[in-house]
């Protein structure tokens, strides 16, 4: 075989696989995992039992209108939302974030309360802000809203509305 016909080897690079089977990557000093939503749930219970023993916030993002492709790492695709969770370990002082990205197609993950308790009340303010629903929660409805509301008021693709102001003039003058 001559050098013109040789096989080209694979020249993309290698997905690097953390302790918990998904990709990593760090930005200012803290770790990310970034497991898909199939390995969400067994990622969190992984994080717990190596000692992560707080959730400490859990929220998500729209990338609707994110023009600028965004820096994840090679394996995790993009897709419209992101769930964020940060994990701490109290016995390092170490930070985690977690990044889990949820299709428009089907906004559902699932939920953490069973593994980590105190984000009862973080998952139920995603719902009702972006509209991702957390399976498996005890009680999946509005936390900030009224449950009349129509809408997720945090979607990229959400009306702004507007509340008429009336101004009066200078008071006690």
């Amino acid at each position: 075989m001559s050098e013109d016909t040789a096989p080209q080897e694979d020249t993309e690079p290698q997905q690097e696989l953390g302790p918990y089977g998904c990709p990593e990557s760090e930005a200012l000093g803290e770790r990310t995992i970034h497991p898909n939503r199939e390995q969400w749930l067994e990622t969190a219970q992984g994080l717990l039992d190596d000692g992560w023993t707080m959730c400490f916030d859990l929220t998500a993002v729209d990338y609707l209108t994110y023009a600028p492709s965004r820096n994840l790492p090679a394996g995790v695709n993009e897709e419209r939302f992101e769930v964020v969770a940060g994990f701490i370990s109290h016995s390092s002082g170490t930070r985690l974030r977690a990044k889990a990205q949820v299709p428009a197609s089907d906004t559902s993950i699932g939920s953490l309360t069973s593994i980590y308790p105190g984000v009862d009340y973080l998952e139920r303010e995603v719902f009702d802000m972006f509209g991702i629903t957390f399976e498996g929660h005890p009680d999946m409805s509005r936390i900030l809203m009224p449950e009349t509301w129509e809408g997720h008021p945090l979607r990229k693709d959400y009306a702004v509305g507007g509340i008429p102001v009336q101004f009066k003039g200078p008071q006690g003058g």
